[in-house]
């Protein structure tokens, strides 16, 4: 890989735009498939594609900001930095995961991402910036998107209440 290439480079060879959630995306499969509704448990019912995936780019200045999908997810490391990815899980455990390059560090090149975990990740490296992808299984929808409130979260997961509070940047409430 040129290690002369900039985050501009890639956002513009991959026609990256700017997301509401997770820095810099292209969406780049949606399953023309369906899972019928009544064919998924509760928040599914109404149906959704099979799956879908994305290409994210963050810097420092476009994180991943605090929010959940309703959805089963797998970050994918392809490019650049590390990210360090903090989870607040369904069962009141938080966890903190670097997904990048380097697994005698002990990075992870895929991190699975239950359903309904909040989560946040930052750009950690020189060359600040990291190139990933997102798998889901179901497909998302604009509906299954849901931001975090700090305060709120700080309260359920006290042992983590300073990193969701200084992280990037979080939805206020």
């Amino acid at each position: 890989m040129p290690h002369d290439m900039t985050h501009e480079d890639v956002m513009r060879l991959l026609a990256l735009e700017p997301n509401a959630t997770c820095g810099y995306v292209r969406l780049t499969y949606v399953s023309k498939e369906r899972i019928a509704p009544g064919g998924l448990a509760v928040p599914f019912a109404d149906g959704r594609p099979m799956g879908s995936a994305l290409f994210f780019m963050l810097t420092p200045a476009e994180p991943v900001k605090l929010h959940r999908i309703r959805n089963d997810q797998l970050y994918h490391y392809y490019l650049g930095d590390p990210i360090e990815v903090l989870l607040m899980l369904q069962d009141g455990t938080a966890a903190r995961h670097v997904v990048g390059p380097d697994l005698k560090a002990g990075h992870k090149v895929q991190l699975f991402i239950p359903g309904g975990t909040f989560h946040t990740a930052r750009v950690a490296g020189s060359r600040r910036w990291f190139l990933g992808g997102s798998t889901e299984w179901p497909g998302v929808e604009p509906q299954d998107v849901e931001l975090g409130k700090a305060d709120e979260l700080a309260a359920r997961f006290p042992a983590v209440a300073e990193q969701i509070r200084t992280w990037p940047l979080p939805a206020k409430g």
